[in-house]
């Protein structure tokens, strides 16, 4: 079992449908849900985005930042929809991923019980305490 966590804290898994990985990908197609690997080139999806609903990129370890890239790609790309980080996300970095356009993480049961709820929510207010806001100022 997965948990997604946001800024209100923990949530169930909403999403009811399916995800193609983006290398089933095929001309024409118009899949509502896409997972990313790490080592994806977000312009594989150029021509989907206005298509997707739901884009779940992977963190195969919390020390790997490569998602963060790929979720500002995407977000500078155009898209609007729904961007979830899902793997190896702790706590310390929920405020990165929303700065980068994360609107959700999942994580596995066992992080959430050795990070609960609590952890993430003191980082839920990523718009405060971002250092380049306070650089410009």
């Amino acid at each position: 079992m997965t948990v997604i966590v946001t800024d209100e804290g923990f949530a169930p898994d909403d999403w009811t449908g399916g995800f193609l990985a983006v290398e089933d990908l095929q001309a024409g197609a118009a899949p509502q849900a896409v997972d990313l690997p790490p080592d994806a080139d977000p312009e594989a999806l150029a021509g989907l985005l206005d298509s997707l609903d739901l884009i779940r990129v992977a963190f195969p370890a919390f020390s790997d930042g490569r998602g963060f890239t790929i979720a500002r790609r995407l977000r500078l790309m155009g898209y609007h929809g729904r961007l979830r980080a899902s793997g190896h996300v702790i706590a310390d970095q929920y405020a990165m991923a929303r700065r980068c356009g994360f609107d959700e993480v999942e994580i596995a049961d066992d992080l959430a019980a050795r990070q609960p709820a609590d952890q993430w929510l003191r980082r839920s207010d990523w718009r405060a305490h971002d250092y380049q806001s306070r650089l410009r100022a």
